[in-house]
């Protein structure tokens, strides 16, 4: 497994999270800003930027899924996603 797969996964995740709050709930929010996050996480495995750059990215999300969640006390979907970026940058650190 390589950091770039890991994001991958994390980017594919992130847009699966989206979707299912668009299916379930009729949020087009949701659907929306998934995908807004996503795509600079696309373009940091598709371009060659700086790995860190990519992890900056995911430790934004890591902050804001945080925040949703420390507020809401709902594992899902920002509990879930705050676990899920933790997860992300320790895998990307131990496989670099």
């Amino acid at each position: 497994m390589t950091p770039n797969l890991v994001l991958w996964i994390y980017i594919v995740l992130l847009i699966v999270g989206g979707l299912i709050g668009f299916l379930k709930a009729g949020s087009k929010a949701s659907i929306i800003a998934s995908v807004i996050c996503a795509i600079p996480l696309i373009i940091c495995n598709v371009v060659a930027v700086p790995p860190w750059l990519a992890d900056v990215f995911v430790a934004v999300l890591l902050v804001y899924f945080g925040m949703k969640f420390a507020k809401g006390r709902k594992f899902m979907p920002a509990g879930f996603m705050t676990i899920l970026s933790i997860v992300t940058l320790i895998l990307r650190q131990v496989l670099k």
